[in-house]
């Protein structure tokens, strides 16, 4: 009798258990079992297929389904939108901070108005040294320079004493 290969389950003995038990044949009845594994794991009984676990999904959009997250709270809109904040400050006006907390989370409104890296506040730029306001404004784009054009001031003067602005200083005042 000839095996090949190294014997684990009764399966690669074939019919040879069998044969040997049919015909008597002690010693070989005793060799084959001998040479099987001694773990019980090992037998054709315990031998259930083999599914390869699937990968998980890990993607953001599969994390926030299992852990039923809402939208996430942007930084900033995609257009300027000075209105932001408008609503949640009626509710909080009327006292309705339930309202408030459940709308936050259902759709949250973004941390800024504008979406401009920049913009520099004006009560910044008022606050800003002579000669850092001068540099800032050099490095700013044509579009935003509001030109500092010389006035007349003589003629100013003479258009209000003139009668010519007296309707819009009274309009004013």
């Amino acid at each position: 009798m000839q095996i090949d290969g190294i014997l684990c389950k009764e399966a690669q003995l074939g019919s040879a258990l069998n044969h040997s038990v049919h015909e008597a044949r002690r010693g070989d009845f005793a060799l084959l079992l001998s040479l099987l594994s001694q773990d019980a794991l090992d037998f054709s009984q315990f031998d259930l297929p083999h599914t390869s676990p699937e990968e998980p999904d890990k993607s953001e959009a599969a994390l926030k389904k299992a852990l039923q997250l809402g939208p996430q709270k942007p930084l900033a809109p995609e257009q300027f939108n000075m209105l932001i904040g408008q609503d949640n400050g009626f509710l909080v006006q009327e006292g309705d901070l339930a309202s408030l907390r459940l709308k936050e989370c259902l759709q949250p409104e973004p941390y800024a108005v504008r979406n401009d890296k920049k913009h520099i506040p004006l009560h910044i730029v008022d606050n800003l040294e002579p000669a850092v306001r001068q540099r800032l404004e050099k490095t700013r784009t044509p579009q935003m320079i509001v030109d500092n054009k010389d006035i007349d001031a003589a003629g100013f003067y003479d258009q209000i004493a003139g009668g010519e602005m007296q309707s819009m200083l009274q309009v004013a005042v």
